[in-house]
């Protein structure tokens, strides 16, 4: 096993954790989900998934996210 250290096992930081809360808010306004939903709670953990592989920004958090979630080009 290596003793190799990746950033998703980084904690997240309040600023982290601010700028997915504000991707999840979006995300859940525009496809009118509650964040608390089930459909919410998976797109919360599939944002923080992303920003740990390196998406930072906002928009592309959203984009990915929603392409995922298979919401993208209504």
């Amino acid at each position: 096993m290596s003793g190799r250290f990746h950033r998703h096992d980084e904690p997240l930081t309040s600023e982290d954790l601010s700028k997915c809360q504000a991707a999840l808010e979006q995300y859940c306004r525009q496809n009118k989900l509650e964040a608390g939903s089930e459909e919410g709670q998976r797109a919360a953990a599939t944002i923080i998934e992303l920003y740990q592989q390196g998406i930072h920004d906002e928009r592309q958090l959203k984009l990915l996210l929603d392409n995922a979630r298979g919401y993208g080009a209504h």
